[in-house]
C-alpha cells in the first residue's frame, strides 16, 4: 500500500517531525491578564493527542503596544508568563508533537479591540480597518522591537518550546515592513532592505536560543495595503533562506480566515511557484479540509500542510487523515462563528466537546419533561426531527440504545439543508454528510410525519421538530416568498424575476444575506434590500461579513437602511423611512422576506406521562451551535449516564 506523503517524517532544523501535518497558529482564549490560565494547557494537550507533527500556538504578542485591554492575548515579554508557557509546551510535547510558539507585533492594527497603547508602523499610512494613522517608528523604536522579539523568544525557549515562528503575515507589523505600500523611502528601497528587520530578529533569537528551530509566516494577497501579491511574495521568499521553514498563507486581517464560500485552498494552485522561490522547507495553509487537497499540496512541492479550524472541530483530524478514517472526521464548516468570537474562549459551532475551562462539554440546557428513569438496559428511543439537534442526538445515542429517527421531509438536515442550498453556503453540507455516514445503527424514517400514538411504544422521546419562518402581515402578497422558500435549490423560485426586493428583519443574519446572493445567482438584474437597521448584514461574523460584501462588490444591489416594509401588492412594494416616516414605492417581480422563526408546536407529539426532551429550534430558534450542543447533552446526561 502506498504511504501517504502526509505520513512521512521531516527534518526541520535540529528537529524531526513525525509527519507533515501542522496545527497552525491559533489560541485557546484561556488567558487572563496576559497570562495563560487553567484550561489552556488542557486544550493544547487534546489537540496534540490528535496526531499532528507540530502545533503552533498563536495569540502571543511581544510588546505592550500590542496588548489589548481585555487581556486575553498572551503577553510573551513578561517574565511571569514563563510558567504558563511551560505548561503549554509540556502539554504538546508530552503527546508527541513538536511545540512551536508564534510571536507577533500588531503594529498599526488593533484587532478591533481597545489597546492600552497606540498603534505604530514603519510609515504613517493608515490601515483601512483603523480610524487613525499610526505613530512612525524611530530607529530606536525598531531596536526595541527587535529586542522585544528576542526577549519573548527566550521566554518561549526557556519554557520548552522547540520552535519559534515570527508572524510576518496578515498585515501586522513585520508584514508592514515587508510591503512597499507601508514601508518606503531610502531605507526601504529594495526587498533586501525591507526584509532587514527579519534578519535582525532572527539573528538575535539564534544568539539567545542556540538550537532553536526558527520559522517565519508570510502571506499573499492584500497587496494594495500591507500585503504582498504572489509575485511580490516570490520576490521576498529567496531572502528568507536563513529560516528553518517558511509558512505561507493568505490574506490580511478580516480576510485571512476564509469562510465557507471558499471551496478549495487558495494557495493550492500556487504551490509550485512558491516551492521554486524558496530553498527552505515550505509549509502552506488555509482552507485545507480534505486528505486529497493535503496530498495534492505535498505532491506539488509543499513540505508541510497546516490546518487550524479543522483541528478545532475535530482534534483527531490528523490521525484520521493518516489512518484512512477521513469519513469519521467531524468537519469544520468554515462558518467563522464561535472559533473567531472567543466568547468567552475558543469554541466551535459543530464540536460540542470543546468547552470553557473547567467544563467537560459545551454548556447546554435541553427542556426535559416527565419522570426520571434510570436503567442499565438498552432502551428504545425515538428522535423526531433530523435537523442538527436531532442528528447529533441520534448519532450519539445509537451506540448504546435502539434509536429511530423520524423526519417528515425526504432528506435530513431540516433548515440547515436549506441553508446549504444557498450560494456560497455549502459548507453546511459537509456536516450533514458527516451525520449521514456516522449513523449506520440508526433507523431513519424519512418522509414520515410521525404522530403521538406511534411514539407511545418508545421508552424515551426526543423532540427536535425545529422551527419555521413566518410572514409578517405586511409582507403577505402574491409575489412574496419566505427566505427559506427562496433558498431551496439555490434560488430556483427566483428565476425569471428581474427585480427582487429582500426584506430583512433588521438583525442582518444569513437568511436575508443569502437571499440576495440567491437572487443574483437566479439571474435578477436588480436586488433591493430593505432593512430597518442602520446597516445591512451586521449580524454576520465580522470576517464573513467583509468577504460577503466583497462578493457583492460591483453587483446590482441597492441597500435601503432605516427602511421598514409597509405593504406588498401584486407588483409593488411600499416602504417607509423609520426616522422621517417618508414613504416610497418600488416596482418588483419578487419579494423575499426574512421572517421571524417560530418553534413548531411539539406538545401534541409528547406522549402523556412519557420522558420527553425538547431540543434545538423546537425549544427556541437559535444557532446551529445550540442545536448540536443540546442534542449532545440529551444523549450524555439522560441516557449514557443511566448505565452507571
Amino acid at each position: 500500500m502506498t504511504t501517504l506523503r502526509a505520513a512521512q517524517s521531516l527534518q526541520l532544523g535540529s528537529l524531526r517531525l513525525k509527519n507533515r501535518l501542522v496545527g497552525t497558529a491559533h489560541a485557546s482564549g484561556a488567558v487572563a491578564g496576559g497570562i495563560p490560565s487553567p484550561g489552556d494547557a488542557d486544550y493544547w494537550r487534546r489537540s496534540a493527542a490528535g496526531g499532528a507533527g507540530m502545533l503552533i500556538v498563536g495569540g502571543t504578542v511581544v510588546a505592550p503596544g500590542s496588548s489589548n485591554r481585555n487581556g486575553n492575548i498572551t503577553e510573551a515579554w513578561r517574565p511571569e508568563v514563563v510558567a504558563g508557557l511551560e505548561a503549554r509546551a509540556r502539554a504538546i510535547t508530552d503527546e508527541g508533537a513538536a511545540a512551536a510558539c508564534q510571536l507577533v507585533h500588531l503594529g498599526r492594527e488593533t484587532l478591533g479591540a481597545e489597546l492600552w497603547s497606540h498603534p505604530v508602523a514603519p510609515t504613517d499610512v493608515r490601515s483601512p480597518r483603523e480610524p487613525t494613522r499610526p505613530r512612525v517608528l524611530s530607529h530606536a523604536d525598531v531596536d526595541g522591537i527587535v529586542d522585544a522579539f528576542r526577549v519573548s523568544a527566550v521566554h518561549a525557549w526557556t519554557a520548552g518550546f522547540q520552535v519559534v515562528e515570527l508572524h510576518a503575515a496578515h498585515g501586522y507589523l513585520l508584514a508592514q515592513f515587508l510591503s512597499p505600500n507601508t514601508n518606503f523611502g531610502p531605507d526601504a528601497a529594495t526587498v533586501a532592505r525591507r526584509v532587514l528587520i527579519l534578519d535582525r530578529i532572527a539573528s538575535a533569537i539564534r544568539d539567545a536560543c542556540p538550537g532553536v528551530v526558527l520559522g517565519v509566516r508570510v502571506s499573499a494577497e492584500g497587496e494594495d495595503e500591507a500585503g504582498l501579491s504572489v509575485d511580490g511574495l516570490c520576490e521576498v521568499l529567496p531572502h528568507l533562506s536563513e529560516f528553518d521553514y517558511v509558512n505561507v498563507t493568505v490574506g490580511v486581517r478580516t480576510t485571512y480566515v476564509r469562510d465557507m464560500a471558499v471551496a478549495d485552498p487558495p494557495l493550492l494552485g500556487e504551490v509550485g511557484r512558491l516551492r521554486a522561490a524558496t530553498r527552505t522547507p515550505l509549509l502552506v495553509s488555509q482552507s485545507f479540509r480534505t486528505g486529497a487537497s493535503i496530498e495534492a499540496a505535498l505532491q506539488s512541492g509543499a513540505d508541510l500542510v497546516g490546518v487550524a479550524r479543522p483541528l478545532i472541530a475535530d482534534p483527531n483530524f490528523p490521525r484520521k487523515i493518516l489512518t484512512g478514517q477521513e469519513a469519521s472526521i467531524r468537519p469544520c464548516v468554515s462558518c467563522n462563528e464561535d472559533c473567531r468570537a472567543f466568547d468567552p474562549v475558543l469554541l466551535c459551532s459543530v464540536n460540542p466537546d470543546l468547552a470553557p475551562p473547567g467544563q467537560s462539554t459545551r454548556p447546554a440546557h435541553p427542556l426535559t419533561l416527565g419522570p426520571t428513569r434510570r436503567s442499565s438496559t438498552r432502551r428504545r428511543i425515538a428522535v423526531v426531527g433530523a435537523g442538527p439537534a436531532g442528528l447529533e442526538c441520534a448519532m450519539r445515542l445509537a451506540s448504546d440504545h435502539d434509536v429511530t429517527l423520524f423526519e417528515q421531509r425526504e432528506r435530513i438536515g431540516g433548515q440547515l439543508a436549506i441553508a446549504a442550498d444557498a450560494p456560497n453556503r455549502s459548507g453546511w453540507r459537509r456536516l450533514l454528510d458527516y451525520y449521514s455516514v456516522a449513523m449506520p445503527r440508526v433507523s431513519i424514517r424519512l418522509g414520515h410525519a410521525v404522530c403521538a400514538t406511534e411514539l407511545e411504544d418508545f421508552d424515551e422521546v426526543v423532540l427536535a421538530v425545529g422551527a419555521v419562518d413566518t410572514f409578517p402581515a405586511e409582507a403577505v402578497g402574491a409575489q412574496s416568498l419566505l427566505s427559506s422558500q427562496a433558498l431551496i435549490g439555490g434560488g430556483e423560485l427566483l428565476r425569471g424575476a428581474g427585480h427582487v426586493v429582500v426584506v430583512d428583519d433588521g438583525f442582518g443574519l444569513w437568511p436575508a444575506a443569502s437571499s440576495v446572493e440567491a437572487a443574483l445567482a437566479a439571474g435578477a438584474d436588480r436586488v433591493t434590500v430593505l432593512t430597518p437597521a442602520p446597516a445591512f448584514a451586521s449580524g454576520l461574523p465580522p470576517e464573513s461579513r467583509v468577504q460577503y460584501l466583497r462578493r457583492l462588490s460591483g453587483k446590482p444591489v441597492d441597500v435601503q437602511v432605516l427602511s421598514s416594509l409597509v405593504g406588498v401588492s401584486d407588483s409593488t412594494v411600499e416602504f417607509e423611512n423609520t426616522l422621517s416616516g417618508e414613504k416610497a414605492r418600488l416596482d418588483v417581480d419578487r419579494v423575499v422576506v426574512a421572517g421571524e422563526r417560530r418553534s413548531l408546536d411539539w406538545s401534541l407529539l409528547a406522549p402523556e406521562g412519557a420522558r420527553v426532551h425538547v431540543i434545538g429550534d423546537a425549544l427556541v430558534p437559535r444557532k446551529v451551535a445550540h442545536a448540536v450542543a443540546e442534542g449532545s447533552a440529551v444523549a450524555r446526561e439522560y441516557f449514557l449516564t443511566a448505565r452507571c
